[in-house]
């Protein structure tokens, strides 16, 4: 049995599991009938899976977005595609580390990847700057929405981020600038954009890839102006609250969709995609290559107006 980092919520199922490896390798070492007591056991996981997963607080949400063994865009890019070549620079800066992209295949479909990259280990962190892009990657990232713009094929934006990268170089070669530029001119693209919160979706650092057609988020993802901690920072002077800040906020894939803020939510396994990173990646794709048919349906200047009207209705309050 593998071993699974667990979350503080998660100690009581972490006990039963840690039974279960108990018993299994008591029967491999051994002659006693432990059968039964499997069974037993197994069924009681299960049933506390279910309630503890189906009744997680927004906090909860937001750990397991963050969880060290989820899933990141690579890990999606490179199980979902039958083929995928990486494509580098903004043709001004550098290559940014933090943001990735390039053309894939899937099942015959060529589509432009997109996304935010984080890493799994301290040397990986550093070198993806812990998935907070510089303007060159969100430079880098327009630049090859356009290049798909140009051979008709549809992009595909996979977000986890923390936020744009918040240093005083960043700002100096214009960060909100190249996340703003980004955002009006994904209204304009002519191929379909979908767009995926996977992990974390946090303030322009994620709607700077995130303006799309179809907007959706994983179930165990989050997606606000400003991250729980920042805000508790904020409004209490600690981080303390931020578990209060994380209800206030609404900041939860059910939330967006109650709000109107997203299109749809992809369901992902009990206990978090990471607990089955095969069968979530299977479910991505095939919402994936579900969103693109529909979209490839429509008239450009349809998919357009629609586009804009979506994110134009977003906010308003009728009396």
């Amino acid at each position: 049995m593998e071993a699974r980092t667990y979350l503080d919520f998660e100690e009581p199922i972490a006990k039963l599991e840690s039974k279960l490896e108990d018993l299994l390798k008591l029967s491999e070492e051994s002659e006693v009938d432990v059968k039964e007591a499997v069974l037993s056991l197994e069924e009681k996981i299960k049933a506390l899976k279910k309630d503890t997963f189906s009744n997680l607080t927004r906090w909860q949400r937001v750990q397991l977005s963050r969880h060290p063994d989820r899933p990141y865009t690579l890990d999606y890019i490179l199980d979902i595609a039958d083929k995928f070549v990486e494509l580098h620079g903004d043709r001004t800066v550098k290559d940014d580390k933090a943001m990735i992209g390039g053309f894939g295949e899937i099942e015959g479909q060529t589509v432009m990847f997109v996304g935010q990259q984080k890493g799994r280990n301290t040397k990986q962190r550093q070198m993806r700057n812990f998935g907070m892009a510089n303007p060159e990657g969100y430079r880098k990232a327009l630049r090859l929405m356009k290049l798909a713009e140009k051979f008709d094929v549809p992009v595909v934006c996979l977000i986890d981020t923390p936020g744009a990268f918040p240093g005083l170089e960043a700002e100096e070669r214009g960060q909100g600038e190249a996340i703003a530029r980004n955002i009006r001119d994904m209204f304009m693209l002519k191929v379909p954009v979908i767009c995926y919160i996977i992990g974390e979706g946090a303030s322009g650092g994620a709607l700077g890839i995130a303006v799309g057609d179809k907007v959706m988020m994983l179930e165990n993802t989050w997606y606000s102006v400003i991250s729980p901690e920042s805000c508790s920072s904020i409004l209490w002077r600690s981080w303390e609250y931020k578990e209060q800040a994380a209800e206030a906020l609404k900041l939860t894939a059910k939330d967006m969709l109650k709000m109107g803020l997203i299109d749809g939510i992809v369901k992902e396994p009990v206990g978090g995609a990471h607990t089955d990173a095969v069968r979530m990646s299977k479910t991505l794709k095939r919402s994936i290559l579900t969103n693109i048919e529909e979209l490839s349906k429509m008239n450009v200047e349809d998919r357009i107006s629609a586009r804009i009207a979506k994110f134009d209705q977003m906010g308003v309050v009728k009396e």
